[in-house]
């Protein structure tokens, strides 16, 4: 019998299948897209909110390392180590201390050939010791001055970066990367030399601490006339001692002010029995420039050139008040520069300016006069850098170091008198509180770093990294040949010591010693 059931219809292809997939791959995709679009959309948002949760977190619990127990010592090292050995009237030499801002090594005649016109800086160093290679601590002005005052580097000081005045938003910058002003626990030349019986007094810029604990006062200053900081910044004031005196300055009239002010210092010590320690910390030649209208022109090297060649005068005010009052032989007057020069200025045959541990940021003037303590005539290549400025004053006026903490000093005093060869064994190069270079006063190696590349005439700057590389400063100052393959041990102990000094940082920050008291 047949089958009733109505056949099946064929199976006939589906038409939709391919759309339809499209459509879902489409949306799959698009879905895909529209998550990877957020990510990337979130991701700014997501580092933004996680650095200003760091910001917010280092403004929070970043603080001064005050280090209790050695402002404790250093006061009994004041107090009672010095005390016993006090300068003794009329026999201990004064000392005069002019430190310039962004001087560059070759802008006064006594180091080369200039246009720039220094008769009476000249004179000094004829008669006095110079060095050709002596080097700031730093290559910028606030880690500079605090290595310079305590004979410690910078980051041993907690002052490895440039401050910012305390008032402003860029004060921000300092309290996240944890920089503030020089704590009390730190010793500086002026609270060595008024210990020890001396009268005090610094004119200029001050510039490492603007609050209170941190201001030339709190460090061994009788007297303080200046700015807290550079002449860029604001507010640029005049104080004297913790008193604004001059809310708005005519920078034409600065030298004029800082000179009159040490010509006087200098002619009331005349009347004392104490010797004195001037601090002439000039702000100039820092930009932005400003000539007295008499100084306008009168110099083939510009208006920097007319603003160094009134230091100069300066100096020789200065130099005939000491001679005209009896001084000038027992005083210790040294010239130098907190790093080398900015956008103008004469870095010599060197690599570099201010800003940059390259020879032209660090290699610096510098010149002593002494002519009761000094055979004078004299050039000296040995290196030296500015933190062996206070072991060098303490071994001449025969004064103890502190033991609680390290001094990155060595004197200069037998280098500079003829009877030595050298005076550290190693020299470091910080930018902040990175090691980027160790020297042993012919060499430097430079460890791999960041260079930037730039062309002229375009806002290009591309970024990269360099090195090691190894210099001969004695053949090739300029630091224009790498040496390392030719030196291959040399660089290699140069490496193990900058290794060895990283190590010592990271366990001992600060430097600090253990002594049972501060006179050891």
């Amino acid at each position: 019998m047949a089958n009733d059931q109505p056949a099946a219809p064929a199976s006939t292809p589906d038409h939709d299948a391919p759309a339809t997939a499209k459509r879902k791959h489409r949306k799959g995709l698009g879905r895909r897209i529209l998550k990877a679009t957020g990510l990337v959309l979130a991701l700014p948002a997501l580092l933004l909110v996680a650095g200003l949760g760091y910001i917010a977190f280092e403004l929070l619990t970043n603080r001064p390392d005050d280090s209790p127990e050695h402002e404790a010592l250093k006061e009994e090292y004041l107090t009672n180590r010095l005390s016993t050995t006090a300068a003794t009237s009329g026999e201990s030499p004064n000392v005069i201390l002019v430190h310039y801002d962004d001087l560059g090594y070759g802008d006064l005649g006594f180091m080369g050939d200039t246009p720039i016109e220094t008769p009476n800086l000249d004179a000094l160093a004829e008669a006095g010791v110079v060095m050709t290679n002596y080097h700031s601590p730093s290559a910028v002005c606030t880690p500079s001055r605090a290595a310079l005052l305590t004979g410690r580097l910078a980051p041993r000081a907690a002052v490895p970066d440039v401050l910012f005045p305390s008032e402003g938003v860029s004060n921000l910058i300092n309290v996240v990367s944890g920089t503030f002003g020089l704590t009390q626990a730190e010793i500086t030349i002026p609270d060595v030399l008024r210990a020890s019986g001396y009268e005090t007094g610094m004119i200029g810029k001050w510039h490492i601490g603007d609050t209170e604990g941190s201001l030339p006062n709190d460090f061994g200053f009788d007297s303080f006339l200046g700015s807290r900081y550079s002449n860029d910044m604001v507010p640029f004031q005049i104080y004297e001692n913790d008193e604004v005196v001059l809310e708005t300055v005519d920078q034409t009239e600065l030298d004029a002010l800082y000179t009159d002010r040490a010509v006087e210092f200098v002619a009331d010590a005349a009347e004392t029995e104490d010797p004195f320690f001037l601090y002439f910390a000039h702000n100039f030649p820092h930009e932005p420039l400003f000539a007295a209208e008499e100084n306008e022109g009168r110099s083939d090297a510009g208006l920097y050139g007319d603003v160094v060649e009134g230091l100069d005068d300066g100096i020789g005010r200065i130099v005939d008040e000491l001679e005209s009052t009896g001084q000038l032989e027992n005083t210790i007057i040294m010239v130098t520069s907190d790093n080398g020069p900015w956008f103008q200025g004469d870095a010599g045959d060197h690599r570099g300016r201010k800003g940059m541990i390259s020879e032209g940021g660090t290699r610096v003037p510098f010149l002593v006069h002494w002519p009761d303590g000094l055979e004078g005539g004299r050039t000296v290549d040995t290196m030296a850098m500015g933190t062996d400025v206070l072991p060098t004053l303490l071994d001449w006026l025969d004064l103890p170091a502190p033991t609680d903490r390290a001094l990155d000093g060595t004197s200069m005093a037998s280098v500079l008198g003829g009877t030595g060869d050298t005076v550290s064994e190693y020299y470091y190069s910080y930018a902040s509180k990175s090691l980027l270079a160790v020297s042993d006063g012919r060499f430097k190696y430079y460890a791999e770093q960041p260079y930037l590349y730039t062309i002229s005439g375009t806002s290009f700057a591309s970024p990269f990294t360099q090195g090691p590389w190894l210099f001969d400063l004695e053949a090739d100052p300029s630091e224009s040949y790498d040496v390392l393959a030719k030196y291959p041990d040399v660089a290699a102990e140069l490496a193990a010591e900058l290794e060895r000094r990283n190590a010592e940082t990271e366990e001992n920050p600060r430097g600090w010693l253990e002594t049972t008291n501060a006179a050891g």
